[in-house]
């Protein structure tokens, strides 16, 4: 029984619940309980006639198919670069590898810090990562970094056109972004 301490007028009054133990109540046991304690111990006899269950090898026989997100980003990947060549596209052609290093540099020069796991990457590598990561030009994530670069650019988010000139000249550039095949 709760115990009142003396209102003052215009206090709170205190509640006070004594030092009493409070228990969790206990349960009987299930009937699935009382059942799976009642079944008696298996023989020597029975046990040894159960058969070995069978290994299974782990291994897949046939190799990994693509995933379907990344199917669907090299066949956009692969209509962009069918399409015919805009402005953009012959500016950013234009650009030599100094002109993408000055981009870089630039980049590099707006941070406090240096990035971390980049050490073995190439420049062009590092500048899609960025442009990845860089949220003001939408979402990247099942979508070809061409068409996103593309869509950034009618949308008037000035997307960087050396980001256009590393995806337009780079042979061995992945389609998809970095984050977008952490995800799949």
């Amino acid at each position: 029984m709760p115990r009142r301490v003396a209102n003052k007028p215009g206090s709170q009054s205190t509640l006070s619940f004594g030092g009493g133990r409070v228990t969790k109540p206990v349960a009987a046991p299930s009937h699935k309980a009382k059942a799976l304690d009642s079944t008696p111990a298996l023989s020597d006899k029975s046990a040894s006639a159960t058969p070995e269950p069978q290994q299974l090898s782990v291994t897949p026989n046939e190799p990994s198919k693509p995933h379907v997100a990344e199917l669907a980003v090299r066949q956009q990947a692969a209509t962009e670069h069918q399409a015919p060549r805009s402005e953009e596209d012959k500016r950013a052609l234009q650009l030599n590898k100094q002109d993408v290093w000055r981009y870089w540099r630039a980049q590099e020069q707006t941070r406090k810090a240096p990035r971390a796991h980049q050490q073995g990457m190439d420049v062009e590598e590092k500048i899609l990562r960025h442009f990845d990561l860089s949220s003001q030009y939408g979402p990247c994530v099942g979508i070809a970094r061409l068409k996103r670069w593309r869509r950034a650019n009618l949308l008037k988010l000035n997307p960087p056109i050396e980001v256009l000139a590393v995806l337009l000249k780079g042979k061995n550039t992945n389609e998809r972004a970095h984050i977008d095949e952490l995800l799949s």
